[in-house]
């Protein structure tokens, strides 16, 4: 099994920083988690790909951030979150949504989402994390991860996203490129990426035929000089564990605990407290002796 890479660079006069990554594994990944259907994979696995480069803009090594799409189509709430380091984990409230085909064959990946809105949350330390909200553009998650750029952060930025979903409902290729603008960019660089942008469509088909990170850098910085900063290897990871359950019981509280056991009792159901973690389906399950030491 390959990795997923993210390729991160700066144009030689500081006017734009670019990242190109390569997250089909990412993806694959997230399909048997969850056993998404081809176009929730493609909607899940755009975000988890923006999230991850996303993540590794964070300042400190113990920021995290959270990418949410909170539409009102049958997909509903998709979620990813990152770490500094460019893993990530998410989740999509409706694995199962589909679609038919667009004309051109393309997923219809807005037709699962529907209108809503698009929110970052950064945990950058403070006691108050940053919160973003913006209304969906388009559903596509590209466009509406560029205009979330420019509303909430002032940041122009160009975002090319693609998940490209093979016969067997796997995924055959996927990635994403970033390039955002710095403080004081060079006009000329501005006009040179503009023209470039025309040729990061299909980003998903590129990585099919085979471009490597740097193939794609090279067609997105086409004529501009830039230097290579490093490439990350970075993976679907989930961080729930048995303390982190253990956790989430207690701050359900001993009443509300002690009303599910109730429940049970009366329906002569074994006393027991069972979890299932959103971003692995992995479950826990906890007997009332367990669970009444935690409290004690």
């Amino acid at each position: 099994m390959g990795k997923s890479t993210i390729l991160r660079a700066m144009t030689s006069d500081g006017s734009a920083r670019a990242y190109v990554i390569n997250s089909k594994e990412i993806v694959n990944q997230a399909i048997k988690y969850h056993g998404t259907a081809p176009t929730a994979s493609a909607l899940l696995g755009r975000l988890l790909t923006a999230a991850s480069v996303m993540g590794t803009m964070l300042p400190e090594k113990e920021n995290r951030l959270t990418a949410t799409i909170k539409g009102d189509g049958i997909a509903g709430t998709t979620l990813a979150c990152a770490d500094y380091y460019g893993n990530v984990k998410g989740y999509i409230a409706n694995p199962l949504a589909d679609a038919p085909n667009k004309p051109n064959g393309k997923l219809d990946v807005s037709g699962i989402v529907g209108n809503g809105l698009f929110c970052v949350s950064k945990d950058v330390g403070d006691d108050v994390p940053f919160n973003g909200t913006i209304e969906l553009v388009s559903g596509e998650v590209a466009e509406d991860i560029a205009q979330y750029y420019a509303v909430s952060e002032q940041t122009p930025t160009l975002c090319a996203l693609g998940v490209l979903i093979d016969t067997d409902h796997t995924c055959r290729a996927a990635g994403g490129v970033f390039v955002q603008l710095l403080p004081f960019p060079d006009e000329s660089i501005i006009a040179r990426l503009e023209e470039n942008s025309k040729f990061l469509n299909n980003i998903s088909t590129k990585f099919d035929d085979g471009l490597s990170n740097e193939d794609i850098l090279k067609i997105a910085l086409n004529g501009i000089e830039y230097d290579l900063f490093d490439e990350l290897e970075v993976e679907y990871r989930c961080d729930c564990s048995v303390d982190r359950i253990k956790r989430a019981i207690v701050s359900l509280g001993k009443e509300e605990i002690e009303s599910i056991f109730e429940e049970q009792r009366e329906k002569g159901e074994e006393e027991k407290i069972e979890l299932e973690c959103h971003f692995c389906d992995k479950k826990y399950a906890f007997r009332k002796e367990d669970v009444d030491k935690l409290f004690s």
